[in-house]
């Protein structure tokens, strides 16, 4: 068993860090306490097996809204035993309420922030669905136009087609009249001829 003290700065006061480290501790089984220095710091005691403050060390890191550790300085000694759990240390009683209202404050604050930032963005995305729509909306109209110059296309290839069809026809009308008037006068030369 061993024994860490560890003085911690940053923004920890105020901000219900020594909360947070009573239930990390709590967690990992760690005995001992935290309390606030003056002006800024807190102060922390824990007990238990090397690997779990090492552990509770990681973990008391914290940099989460509207926590922020910038540093710890730590001093390792052996356990004496006398915590039997882990407690916040408290100062008096105003202080004390003032550093409640002051978190409630800060998170009441960020939860505004964090709201108007909502409402930016759900304009911002009503404003780009708005713009969605309109680009939809071009694109069945140019699609429209796609299908109608198509059909009209197809119009006018059938036409063409019709038409080299009858071109086709008649060519090939007058053409088989030309070699049956050959085919007719061969037949004649030759009986002529008496060769048919």
């Amino acid at each position: 068993m061993k024994r860490v003290t560890a003085t911690v700065r940053g923004e920890v006061q105020r901000v219900g860090y020594r909360d947070e480290v009573q239930r990390i501790a709590r967690k990992l089984g760690i005995t001992g306490y935290v309390e606030n220095l003056k002006p800024y710091d807190v102060r922390i005691v824990a007990e238990g097996e090397e690997e779990k403050l090492r552990e509770f060390l990681e973990m008391i890191k914290i940099r989460r809204y509207p926590i922020f550790v910038e540093d710890i300085e730590v001093e390792w000694g052996p356990a004496t035993g006398e915590f039997s759990y882990f407690e916040i240390r408290r100062g008096e009683w105003q202080e004390e309420l003032f550093e409640r209202l002051d978190v409630a404050a800060r998170l009441l604050y960020r939860s505004v922030e964090l709201g108007e930032k909502s409402v930016e963005l759900s304009a911002r995305s009503v404003e780009l669905g708005e713009k969605s729509v309109e680009l939809s909306a071009r694109s069945v109209e140019l699609g429209e136009k796609i299908l109608e110059a198509i059909r009209d296309e197809g119009k006018k290839t059938r036409e063409e087609i019709r038409l080299l069809r009858l071109d086709l026809r008649k060519y090939m009308e007058a053409r088989f009249g030309e070699i049956e008037k050959r085919l007719s006068r061969i037949e004649e030369a030759l009986r002529r001829a008496s060769l048919l």
